[in-house]
């Protein structure tokens, strides 16, 4: 579970992105509230989550089938949820007056429920980040030229050593750096990090030495993540002149319809936002642990117009995509201004979970196979047993696999009724009952020899 909250959900707006580039963010998250800079940096004067229950987001969390959460600590905004050192633009100077952070770590930490921190480098709210006299709409990107910079990275390594040391066991540290990663010196964190906390895991938005890649709201479909043996392209300044350019673009009739257009397949999925080296079947040592960041709707904020909710169905198969890939699915909730989870949300969480009580097994350490992009859907493998996930469920009662590497032993349906089936070399044909067992994702188990048919 990934929770993106803050100050801003209380009027309703995406997190940072309306103060920074308000037309690319209403385009790409489907929020279209406007907000003032000015308004959106007094928002937590009226931030007042009286019905924040940490047990019950754990709880909520565990009933979906979820084995960690990452929370956000401070977006982009620089709006703390946590009582961070040297400011007071945090949730502890709020009507609220209580850390939020402090709150999760321990409700995780009574469940058993692994907690990893999100925390954004770039801070619109701190002067050494930017000169926070100009609008955050000249400036967002950061001013590392200036003296004061040295001052700003001083103030992130007090927070990072708050968050590592005050709340118990850290499981992820997920940074979300943007662009030209290198200016934040990585190497400064990644030591303190691993110095103070060496379990903990970090992502790929803070420059090399990662531990895994973040594709955002896109699953690679074509082929398994691999490492690239290389620092991710956003670490240099080159990914910053990018980003320039598409902002200077963006001013010019025409050229911003095209680039609107982008963008809305970036938020919806179509589109990836960070290409992806992929292998067919990659062995175990060139395989790149990776992990996919997608919301249950548009936004990853609190949306009250919020329209475009994902329908179970496409959750459940999203989830069977990733961990058929070899990833982790990390969903996004975002959380109403009084601290609870909308309404729909807690719909689409607890369909996940109807789902994973009966197929867990096929999804819990399971491993990626050589068997991608079925016509009927993916597959997921556990020791000797073969677990294929049917989507379209065969109405001619045979499921057909061609290129099947494996000899198989027996095949069932997962409530455990054995099916016929036979295999002629490679091409294995089971046959299936007239009604698919699930209405979201069937799940059938073919027990195989270990080896792969030559």
């Amino acid at each position: 579970m990934f929770i993106h909250w803050g100050a801003y959900s209380v009027n309703g707006v995406e997190a940072s992105w309306p103060m920074m580039t308000p037309g690319l963010s209403e385009v790409t998250f489907g929020v279209k509230v406007k907000i003032t800079e000015a308004e959106y940096t007094s928002l937590p004067a009226r931030f007042n989550p009286v019905d924040f229950d940490a047990d019950s987001w754990v709880r909520m969390a565990q009933a979906a089938g979820m084995r960690y959460m990452v929370f956000t600590t401070k977006h982009h905004d620089g709006f703390c949820m946590f009582d961070a050192p040297g400011t007071d633009y945090k949730i502890t100077n709020t009507p609220y007056g209580k850390d939020i952070c402090l709150q999760l770590a321990q409700a995780c930490a009574r469940a058993g429920m692994p907690l990893g921190f999100y925390y954004s480098p770039p801070d619109m709210h701190h002067p050494g980040y930017r000169d926070t006299r100009k609008p955050v709409a000249q400036n967002w990107l950061g001013e590392p030229q200036r003296k004061e910079w040295g001052g700003y990275l001083d103030y992130m390594e007090s927070h990072l050593r708050k968050l590592l040391t005050g709340y118990g066991k850290v499981s992820v540290l997920w940074f979300d750096g943007l662009v030209y990663h290198a200016k934040y010196d990585p190497p400064r964190f990644h030591k303190l990090i691993h110095d103070l906390s060496p379990e903990t895991l970090i992502n790929d938005r803070l420059g090399d030495d990662y531990d895994f890649i973040t594709p955002e709201q896109s699953i690679p479909r074509a082929g398994i993540p691999i490492r690239t043996g290389k620092p991710p392209a956003s670490n240099e300044k080159s990914s910053e002149d990018f980003f320039r350019l598409i902002l200077f673009l963006d001013k010019i009739p025409g050229i911003r319809q095209v680039m609107h257009r982008q963008m809305k397949k970036y938020g919806d999925g179509q589109a990836e936002l960070t290409q992806v080296l992929r292998h067919p079947y990659p062995p175990p040592e060139q395989f790149q642990p990776w992990e996919t960041c997608m919301t249950l709707g548009r936004s990853w904020a609190y949306n009250p117009q919020e329209t475009d909710w994902k329908a179970p169905r496409r959750l459940v198969r999203n989830l069977v995509e990733v961990v058929s890939r070899g990833g982790n699915y990390l969903l996004n909730v975002g959380p109403t201004a009084r601290g609870v989870f909308p309404p729909e949300a807690v719909e689409r969480l607890q369909a996940i979970g109807q789902w994973m009580n009966t197929y867990s097994e096929a999804i819990y350490g399971s491993a990626y196979t050589p068997l991608q992009n079925l016509p009927w859907g993916q597959a997921t493998r556990k020791g000797d047993r073969l677990y294929l996930h049917v989507f379209e469920w065969p109405a001619n009662g045979k499921l057909e696999l061609e290129s099947f590497p494996y000899r198989a032993r027996k095949a069932a349906l997962f409530a455990g009724e054995t099916l016929p089936f036979v295999q002629r070399e490679q091409h294995l044909e089971i046959s299936v009952p007239p009604q698919a067992p699930d209405a979201n994702v069937s799940v059938l188990v073919v027990e195989i020899d270990e080896e792969i048919v030559p």
